[in-house]
């Protein structure tokens, strides 16, 4: 007498792949949100384009190691050092509420993601200080 085969197995269902922050974000027809100038809904696409909030995030990073290590005699300083404190705790809260703001800047709007690191940053400051 032979063995019996094995029962077939049921197969495992596979979950689709995670996405990954490369991915490019999404396209509306004539649209691109790597290249300036935006419109509102390119604006909106930015906004939300977690690769530019990312780099947001470490532009709020950046400026808030700057300010806690500023004299305490500039003006405004101890409102500056707790968003600065608030910042390093929860740089992602951070990005997402600074990030609105960003997009607003000239610079953004006419580049893009293809805004440079240095104008990045000029604009991350600038939408911080007009908050504070």
């Amino acid at each position: 007498m032979q063995p019996s085969a094995p029962p077939p197995q049921p197969s495992t269902p596979q979950a689709p792949p995670l996405p990954t922050q490369t991915q490019s974000p999404p396209q509306v027809a004539g649209h691109d949100i790597n290249t300036g100038p935006l419109d509102y809904n390119d604006s909106a696409l930015l906004m939300n384009d977690m690769e530019f909030r990312g780099r947001v995030k470490v532009a709020c990073l950046h400026f808030a190691t700057y300010i806690q290590g500023e004299p305490t005699n500039i003006p405004a300083h101890n409102t500056r050092y707790g968003w600065a404190k608030t910042t390093i705790q929860n740089p992602d809260n951070a990005a997402m509420n600074v990030t609105p703001a960003v997009v607003q800047d000239p610079n953004v709007q006419s580049k893009g993601k293809s805004i440079t690191d240095a104008e990045l940053q000029t604009a991350t400051e600038t939408a911080v200080n007009n908050w504070l």
